[in-house]
C-alpha cells in the first residue's frame, strides 16, 4: 500500500503521520478484479472505502435496466462515505473498473474515531461538497453543453486524475469501455464514438483500447466550454 496515495484521501488529510498510520492499521484491506461489485444499490451503508490502487465506478440503474455512470474514482479517493452522514441504503452500485486495492473502515469505528478527531469530519464534508459540486456541474452540462463538449470535458477530467505525460501527449488509461464512456457523458455510444472520431481526425487525440492520448489540450479546453 502506497502511504502517499492514501494520505490524499479526505479521511487522512487532517491527520499527523502517527495518527494516520494508526488509522490505516485499523482498516481492512481488499483486492478485487474488474467486474467485481464492492456494494450494490440498496445495500446497507455500513462502511467507507479508500482506493489505494486501480479504479472504481459508481453507477445507478433505472427501472428498465439502463445504467448511468456517475463517477470514476482512482487512487487516493474515497467512496461509500455518504452513509456516515446520511444512514440508509446505498444510492449507487460500486463496480471495479480495473484490478483494484482499497482499505475499508466500518461506520461504528469511524464515528468513534471522529469523536477524538472532529477536524477529520470537516475534511470529509469538504470532500462530499466537492463531489456534489461536480455532480451539479454535470447536470448543467447535460442541459447546456452538446455531446462533443461533454466528451472533451470528460477527457480533460480523466487526464487530470489518471493521465501521464509522454512524448506524444498526455496518455489517459481510463480503462472504460465505449459504453461506459458514453454513460459517463450521458449520451449514446454511437454519438460519443462520432465525437471521438472527429477529435482524432482533427489531430486533437489518438484513440487506443480503453485509453486515449490527448495531443491538443487547448483545442479540447475550448471545445469543452
Amino acid at each position: 500500500m502506497d502511504r502517499h496515495v492514501v494520505m490524499k484521501a479526505p479521511l487522512f488529510a487532517a491527520l499527523d503521520g502517527a495518527t494516520a498510520d494508526q488509522l490505516m492499521d485499523s482498516m481492512s484491506p481488499h483486492q478485487m478484479a474488474r467486474g467485481d461489485v464492492v456494494f450494490q444499490e440498496g445495500d446497507p451503508g455500513d462502511s467507507l472505502h479508500v482506493i489505494t490502487k486501480g479504479k472504481v465506478k459508481l453507477a445507478r440503474a433505472s427501472a428498465d435496466g439502463r445504467e448511468s455512470l456517475l463517477a470514476v474514482l482512482g487512487p487516493g479517493e474515497m467512496f461509500g462515505e455518504l452513509s456516515l452522514f446520511d444512514p440508509g441504503p446505498r444510492l449507487t452500485t460500486a463496480y471495479v473498473v480495473s484490478d483494484t486495492e482499497f482499505i475499508s473502515l466500518g461506520n461504528d469505528a469511524l464515528r468513534a474515531f471522529l469523536g477524538h478527531h472532529p477536524e477529520v469530519a470537516m475534511q470529509m464534508l469538504a470532500g462530499l461538497a466537492h463531489r456534489l459540486r461536480k455532480t451539479n456541474e454535470g447536470l448543467s452540462d447535460l442541459v447546456f453543453t452538446d455531446v462533443p463538449g461533454r466528451v472533451a470535458k470528460a477527457l480533460l477530467d480523466l487526464s487530470d486524475r489518471f493521465g501521464r505525460r509522454s512524448e506524444a501527449g498526455i496518455v489517459v488509461s481510463h480503462d472504460l469501455t465505449q459504453e461506459e464512456l458514453a454513460q459517463l457523458v450521458g449520451a449514446s455510444r454511437e454519438t460519443v464514438n462520432k465525437a471521438l472520431a472527429d477529435f482524432a481526425q482533427r489531430g486533437w487525440v489518438t484513440l487506443g483500447a480503453k485509453a486515449v492520448t490527448l495531443m491538443d489540450l487547448d483545442r479540447l479546453r475550448r471545445r469543452a466550454r
